[in-house]
């Protein structure tokens, strides 16, 4: 199994949704995030006034899938979350050691 953990901008999020559920994907965790990267935030105006924004705001996502599935789920954000432009964000790829649905104590790939 692995985890797939994905930062991408937040737009991109309801695409990304929409492309894994049809290749497969039958959940994931999103969290809205601040980070940044190479991007290194960006300056806005605000009343006149100009600040610096240090931390850029992203959706991160968390997917647990079977190792054959990985690839196939890395390509599908990769291509769909992609702009073309600084700041589409990261893919990183763990190991899962082990999984376990509460409610019915099922694990690994039947928990998932």
């Amino acid at each position: 199994m692995k985890l797939i953990i994905a930062a991408i901008k937040p737009f991109k999020l309801e695409e990304v949704r929409e492309a894994l559920t049809a290749i497969g994907v039958r959940g994931m965790m999103v969290t809205e995030v601040k980070g940044f990267g190479s991007q290194s935030g960006h300056t806005e105006i605000y009343r006149g006034a100009e600040y610096a924004v240090n931390f850029v705001p992203k959706i991160k996502l968390e997917i647990a899938v079977s190792d054959g599935l990985a690839d196939q789920v890395v390509e599908t954000i990769r291509t769909t979350a992609r702009t073309d432009k600084i700041g589409d964000g990261k893919i990183f790829v763990l190991d899962l050691e082990q999984a376990v649905r509460v409610r019915t104590g099922e694990t690994n790939e039947d928990a998932l």
